[in-house]
């Protein structure tokens, strides 16, 4: 891995520390965030905005790096090289990876996830974002117990969320039959094998609750963090809740939001759906449950870059302050999952940072872990003017 640039001082940016935007200067030494940094060469900042490395919790934009199309995969250390500089170029310094585990079979069952995660292990030494996963685990894989729990311990999994995508596998096949032979499809199963795997699942549910109870043991244990995908209503989020699965992430309707706020449970919506104006599957719209106080972070979802897009739209709209919308896709994410090393500017932490372009708003550059892992644009010309050896070790647009 290439080494972090040593030392540096960033002067003259708009910096978000403690909650405001203000006037600030910051060093990088040895990868992390220090006052002062005198005699290190200093770079001018003036007309940028410096933020805080944006932290994602769920991005599955990662399935289209490895297969652009079902049937044309790529090479894993191709495909996750891809990642790294989509995440990078959107100002991504910690992004987790949304990898299923379930009943469908093909590229998300059980079989994919554990190359999935054997793969992005191998790539993590050439990654410059911190590249981890967050496991999608169906409630309905009760036969899976034993191999869920080995994948977590070797590969260090510290995060899970749970989703039940049987009912809706069940109306769609009612409702619309073209649909459900697509989804059948990408699974390498004719409509009736499918509806068949559904129907068999669906007769474990006997077993869930035990097995969602012994996983969540399991979790304790290990210190991973757990929720649910896709609450429908407050019953199901309460459920959820109760064995100990807080986090609280696209709910459907304002009613399990709702209940997770009862609670003291985090909500965590689609920055896509922030910058549409709407879910693209119908749901309620994200914007609805911000204004309401109901939603405390925001995450990719399919694309990276509507993460800083949603915290302008947010700050656009007069929602809320850039400051505290930034913090949205940066400290509170950070803090749910416990790092405590990231999500905030102040000295000590790992240096995590998105420059923005002030007028333009573009991502010109991304520091992760002191590591230029994306430059364009004048802050690219700056640079190079004061230290060109420091452009090789990013994704340099062209």
């Amino acid at each position: 891995m290439t080494p972090p640039i040593d030392p540096l001082r960033l002067c003259g940016a708009t910096c978000l520390r403690d909650g405001r935007l203000s006037r600030d200067d910051i060093a990088v030494v040895e990868g992390r965030l220090a006052e002062g940094g005198a005699g290190a060469p200093a770079l001018d900042l003036s007309g940028y905005l410096l933020l805080p490395g944006i932290v994602d919790l769920h991005g599955d934009a990662f399935e289209r790096h490895l297969a652009p199309r079902p049937s044309a995969p790529f090479p894993p250390a191709m495909g996750l090289a891809g990642v790294d500089r989509d995440a990078a170029a959107s100002g991504v310094t910690t992004a987790f990876l949304a990898q299923s585990w379930s009943w469908e079979g093909g590229s998300r069952g059980p079989d994919a996830a554990e190359r999935f995660l054997a793969e992005l292990e191998a790539h993590r030494p050439a990654a410059l974002t911190d590249l981890q996963v967050q496991l999608r685990c169906e409630t309905h894989t009760p036969e899976t117990e034993e191999r869920l729990v080995a994948a977590l311990r070797r590969f260090s999994v510290r995060y899970v969320v749970f989703n039940n995508h049987l009912p809706e596998a069940l109306e769609m096949a009612e409702e619309t039959p073209a649909a459900f032979a697509a989804w059948a499809a990408r699974t390498q199963r004719s409509p009736e094998a499918f509806r068949e795997v559904v129907r068999a699942h669906l007769a474990l549910a006997p077993q869930v609750p035990r097995y969602l109870c012994n996983l969540a043991t399991v979790f304790d244990n290990l210190g991973v963090t757990y929720g649910s995908h896709d609450d429908p209503d407050a019953r199901t989020r309460d459920y959820f809740g109760m064995i100990g699965a807080k986090i609280c992430e696209f709910p459907t309707r304002a009613a399990p939001a709702l209940q997770a706020k009862v609670f003291g449970n985090p909500v965590l919506m689609g920055a896509p759906n922030v910058v549409r104006g709407q879910s693209q599957t119908g749901n309620i719209p994200a914007l609805a449950l911000i204004r309401e106080g109901l939603c405390d972070a925001l995450v990719s979802d399919y694309h990276y870059p509507a993460l800083a897009a949603a915290a302008f739209r947010l700050s656009d709209l007069g929602v809320m302050p850039l400051a505290e919308a930034w913090a949205m896709i940066s400290t509170v994410p950070a803090r749910l999952l416990g790092l405590k090393d990231r999500g905030r500017i102040a000295p000590g932490l790992r240096a995590d940072l998105t420059l923005v372009h002030a007028e333009t708003r573009r991502i010109e550059g991304t520091l992760a872990a002191g590591r230029w892992s994306w430059l364009s644009g004048d802050l690219a010309g700056r640079l190079s003017r004061l230290r060109p050896q420091a452009l090789p070790t990013a994704h340099a647009a062209e």
